[in-house]
């Protein structure tokens, strides 16, 4: 599950130029941009919101608001642009592009406008108009996969469906119909977990090992995929499970301990120390190495009252999420634009508030004291973090490859 350019063949050089603008030509384009436009609105109204300076007319109660919006806004944008983007990979079909791609990108703002107004235009009526483009690129996808009989990846097509379940789950939440409270995001935030683990165990070693074996030299290199990955899988799948199905019991507690631990041994396997020359690889392990910490703190929280559940929920979202998709984001932008996979200044800095940001969220639900202080240093640093996303790598999603070449 690597992101490569689309199979030689599928473009012709006479086509250059004769298609749709660059912006939507390949689905990481639109979709990474509109991800990091996410990242700090998301953040920025929010913290405007609880502060008071201003009312979103939104049904969304404000940390509901903020939780939908970094899950099925900022995440599922980066989810959008990252299969669209690898989909031509897996079948060998052309990408989604031009009026199509148009089409969803204009369904993903739609949802974002018709939530944030939700109070104005009706529960009922933004719920609708949300979760149209969740339906939509679900059954994309679900065509491309299909028409390329590529079963493999169909996986991918369950998890947009159990996000979708999850996004009405939050809005029947606010439209106070007969659901438990809080599974929807509970629900997001395992669906989105997996896909980490999942995809994050294919291309984390595979990039790892192509570039030890660029720098030459002996020394270990990462594991193989095996069964230690396979059960590291179901452990996190059953941990996560157990949460939103048996919380506070000790099969959850233990559950959570063991994913824990498979994740931290699957993550050592790796050989991420090995790359710490390389900062746009080296963030890919350190975004990974968040889901054992996460994992840890929803043990610990489910165990006793001392670590709230909000501390694991930040380590996902803020350490997991937010490093991960950055990291991502930015890798594969530079790749599908013609760039050298070379991380500058920026992207370091990039890097290092994301980090931030992660472990003040973090440290904001463990030290109450200062609380206020954490969370503005975080949200500082996490919408300083993405202001450079957009800055440095706008242009790039916005303009055509200098090379010429379609991505």
């Amino acid at each position: 599950m690597t992101l490569r350019p689309a199979m030689p063949g599928i473009h012709k050089r006479d086509d250059i130029g004769k298609g749709p603008p660059a912006f939507l030509g390949y689905g990481f384009r639109p979709f990474f941009f509109l991800a990091g436009f996410a990242g700090i609105f998301g953040v920025v109204l929010w913290l405007a919101s609880i502060s008071g300076a201003i009312t979103l007319p939104s049904a969304f109660a404000p940390s509901l608001w903020h939780a939908h919006e970094m899950l099925f806004g900022f995440v599922t944008a980066a989810i959008a642009g990252f299969l669209l983007t690898a989909i031509p990979s897996w079948t060998g079909r052309p990408p989604v592009r031009g009026a199509m791609l148009g089409g969803l990108v204009l369904l993903w703002i739609a949802g974002r406008l018709a939530v944030a107004t939700s109070a104005i235009i009706g529960t009922g009526t933004a719920a609708v108009i949300d979760l149209a483009f969740l339906a939509a690129l679900l059954l994309v996808v679900v065509r491309e996969l299909v028409a390329a009989k590529n079963r493999r990846n169909l996986p991918m097509a369950a998890a947009l469906f159990v996000l979708l379940i999850a996004n009405g789950l939050m809005h029947a939440d606010v439209l106070s119909l007969d659901v438990v409270t809080g599974s929807g995001w509970r629900l997001g935030f395992i669906v989105a977990t997996l896909l980490v683990v999942l995809i994050g165990g294919r291309i984390i070693p595979n990039f790892t090992a192509n570039w030890l074996t660029r720098q030459g030299g002996s020394g270990s290199a990462p594991a193989p995929f095996g069964w230690i990955d396979k059960a590291t899988l179901v452990a996190t799948a059953l941990a996560l499970t157990a949460w939103i199905t048996i919380p506070g019991t000790i099969a959850a507690v233990l559950l959570g301990a063991i994913a824990a631990f498979a994740n931290a041994i699957r993550l050592t396997r790796w050989c991420g120390w090995r790359t710490r020359r390389d900062p746009l690889l080296f963030v890919l392990h350190v975004g990974y190495a968040w889901v054992p910490v996460a994992l840890v703190l929803l043990a610990l929280s489910q165990a006793n009252d001392l670590v709230p559940e909000s501390a694991a929920v930040h380590a996902l979202g803020a350490g997991v999420f937010g490093t991960m998709i950055a990291a991502v984001m930015t890798r594969a932008t530079l790749g599908h634009t013609g760039r050298p996979l070379r991380a500058g200044s920026s992207t370091v800095a990039l890097y290092v508030l994301i980090t931030i940001a992660a472990v003040a969220r973090v440290g904001a639900t463990l030290w109450l004291n200062a609380a206020d202080g954490l969370l503005d240093v975080s949200g500082a640093a996490w919408t300083g973090a993405f202001v450079l996303f957009i800055g440095v790598y706008g242009s790039a999603l916005l303009r055509p490859r200098s090379d010429g070449k379609p991505g």
